[in-house]
């Protein structure tokens, strides 16, 4: 059952559990990497046996199949993941950013070119879920960005295939190539390239312990996006919610793994309540109950701020969740209030899965309280920046002396040198 606590009960850096399920990842990954690197497609092989239970005949999927995963897939989804994917589209389409240069002093021009990066590897977790949502969030901004090739990587199932939705969802949004492969040795194919996977120049997308590890091991070799933790979700409400949707918003993060979290602050002792009880009726519901009350139970908590909820508020900046619901009225009133959080959700008709799915705003998002100093994923992750100098003769004349001057105030007299001998033999 989910417990309650008063305010101050519980530290507030203890209401995520955000330890490693599994601590002794890395030399496990590092060798992973290594035999990847030496190995390259033969190794792929082998860990799609040995890990997924899987005798794959080749390591990407063919057109043929990505055709067949299309049609069998029915009509109603593949409308619905179009529609997604139109409204994530739209929503990402604002954030592209322009090169711009600045002539305003004679003979100089500076700038800032902005440019896609080429190639990009998205990491599509399996497992225990096939997560489509995941393919559209993670190309959709590369494909706006302009990247030349998106190289998708996923784990086959036993039977050597790929999830027909997700496929499904990887033709709608122009992923270039698909393989078979997951885990950390994913990651290192796409990091350092095999025969058969492209090297990359950024890694992309969630994964578990392992993945998470091994994005953070070729870290340099290549750009990652970020080292995702287990999802959280921070509910704000009041007493006036219906505690059901409450219950239900927390479960839709609780289901995803056992190590999620799902945390409500509320400022009503006899809501918090009632959001206990609605938990407890709906888990034995739901298909993942086992996981959902594994998550629930070890790190979930409801914590109570009696009659405050400016004091809820601040309890989610400490806390700066990956989603944060503000299910109260008149939720803008409260907007300015919050500092930290991955992405938030307005008013009390404004649940978490609108934002993994549908709405259009990117559902990879900060874990383990890095929003207080991160971002959701953008088109900004997959562009990289130029500056660009350009100073006439005259120019570089008039300002000469003032670089050289700079220059040996910081004892480098080479770069001071470099300033003025052009001038010198005039």
């Amino acid at each position: 059952m989910i417990s309650i606590y008063k305010y101050g009960e519980v530290p507030n850096s203890e209401i995520y559990k955000r330890e490693n399920i599994a601590s002794n990842v890395e030399g496990t990954v590092a060798e992973i990497i290594a035999n990847v690197i030496k190995n390259g497609d033969k190794a792929l092989f082998d860990y799609a046996r040995m890990f997924d239970k899987a005798e794959l005949q080749a390591l990407e999927v063919s057109d043929k199949e990505i055709e067949e995963a299309f049609e069998s897939v029915d009509a109603e989804f593949i409308s619905i993941i179009k529609e997604a994917a139109e409204n994530i589209t739209a929503f990402h389409k604002r954030q592209v950013t322009n090169s711009f240069f600045i002539n305003e002093k004679e003979g100089v021009l500076t700038g800032q070119r902005v440019s896609p990066i080429e190639k990009v590897g998205l990491y599509v977790p399996g497992g225990t879920a096939a997560y489509p949502s995941t393919v559209l969030m993670d190309s959709i901004p590369a494909k706006i960005a302009g990247c030349s090739e998106i190289v998708m990587v996923t784990p086959p199932s036993k039977d050597g295939k790929v999830n027909p939705v997700i496929l499904a969802a990887a033709k709608i949004a122009g992923v270039d190539k698909i393989f078979k492969v997951g885990g950390a040795q994913a990651v290192a194919a796409l990091a350092y390239g095999t025969k058969s996977i492209p090297k990359v120049d950024k890694i992309v997308g969630p994964g578990n312990a392992y993945v998470a590890e091994a994005k953070k091991q070729v870290f340099g070799k290549v750009s990652i996006d970020m080292i995702a933790g287990p999802s959280e979700i921070l509910v704000v409400a009041d007493a006036t919610c219906n505690p059901k949707y409450i219950a239900a918003d927390l479960l839709s993060q609780a289901e995803h793994d056992k190590m999620a979290s799902a945390v409500l602050v509320t400022d009503s002792f006899d809501f918090a309540k009632k959001v206990q009880d609605e938990i407890e009726v709906q888990i034995p519901l739901l298909p993942r109950s086992e996981i959902a009350r594994a998550s629930i139970d070890n790190n979930g908590k409801i914590i109570v701020a009696e009659n405050n909820l400016m004091l809820a508020i601040d309890i989610a900046n400490e806390i700066a969740p990956e989603h944060l619901e503000l299910a109260v009225d008149n939720p803008f009133d409260y907007l300015d209030r919050i500092k930290h959080a991955g992405s938030i959700f307005m008013g009390k008709y404004t649940p978490e899965a609108l934002g993994d799915y549908f709405a259009g705003p990117n559902h990879t998002l900060p874990t383990s309280g890095s929003a207080r100093f991160s971002s959701p994923l953008s088109v900004d992750d997959f562009v990289k920046k130029s500056q660009i100098i350009y100073y006439t003769e005259d120019a570089l004349k008039k300002v000469a002396d003032k670089v050289s001057y700079f220059a040996h105030k910081e004892g480098l007299d080479a770069h001071a040198k470099s300033a003025t001998v052009r001038g010198e033999d005039k």
